[in-house]
């Protein structure tokens, strides 16, 4: 199974991601797994990632295509991957058809996870965060026992950029004009599975898993 997992911030891809691949027995290959990798080896891809990365540029798509495509040359995907945050839009799609081209393989499914913008507010907005101990919580789905302080070692919690209300709106924004285009792109060529992704953990898998055997079962049929 050759798998592309795509869906607007707070969808849960990465939690989605890697229970997906895991029970597909394929690697879970994250742009962001991948970038790390890259910078903390010291590759030569890292190096001109982390130019871009240091002045807060985005990382041209040469650079983040040629990562992934180095990637998925590695021996682990020979028998399928799980793609997690590649690609993001439409030129890093047409590459990521050529890479598998060279490859001599084909895309399985494009599984897009559908949520409200509202509830990506509402669940991304809710998160806070110790500074000493690291643990996450969010104000109304893992509240600390005691409102704005860690439970574990009683530092104040606090609010990421990231998480903030009006950076949360503009992601979604970027995410909307990037990602549109690159659904209706899959939706072309018969690839896209669309799936609500709001509900537990446990509802969006199975949702998930059942899109997938769908799709594997008219690909046999």
């Amino acid at each position: 199974m050759r798998a592309v997992l795509v869906g607007p911030p707070g969808a849960g891809k990465g939690t989605q991601a890697q229970i997906l691949a895991s029970d597909l027995s394929i690697p879970q290959v994250s742009t962001g797994d991948i970038f790390r990798a890259n910078v903390s080896g010291g590759t030569e891809l890292g190096k001109r990632a982390k130019e871009y990365m240091d002045r807060g540029d985005l990382v041209p798509d040469e650079v983040t295509n040629a990562m992934v495509k180095d990637r998925l040359s590695q021996d682990d995907t020979a028998g399928g991957f799980l793609l997690d945050g590649f690609p993001r839009n439409v030129p890093q799609a047409e590459k990521l058809g050529e890479m598998l081209a060279d490859l001599k393989v084909d895309l399985d499914i494009v599984l897009e996870l559908k949520v409200d913008e509202e509830e990506v507010v509402k669940r991304l907005s809710g998160r806070r965060s110790c500074s000493e101990c690291g643990r996450a919580y969010h104000v109304e789905y893992d509240a600390p026992a005691v409102e704005g302080v860690c439970d574990t070692d009683g530092v104040a919690l606090y609010q990421r950029q990231d998480d903030r209300e009006d950076t949360i709106r503009h992601r979604l924004e970027v995410y909307r004009k990037q990602t549109a285009p690159l659904v209706d792109f899959y939706a072309s060529q018969g690839l896209l599975s669309a799936i609500s992704a709001t509900g537990s953990v446990g509802e969006v898998t199975a949702r998930a898993k059942a899109a997938i055997k769908e799709k594997a079962s008219g690909a046999d049929a």
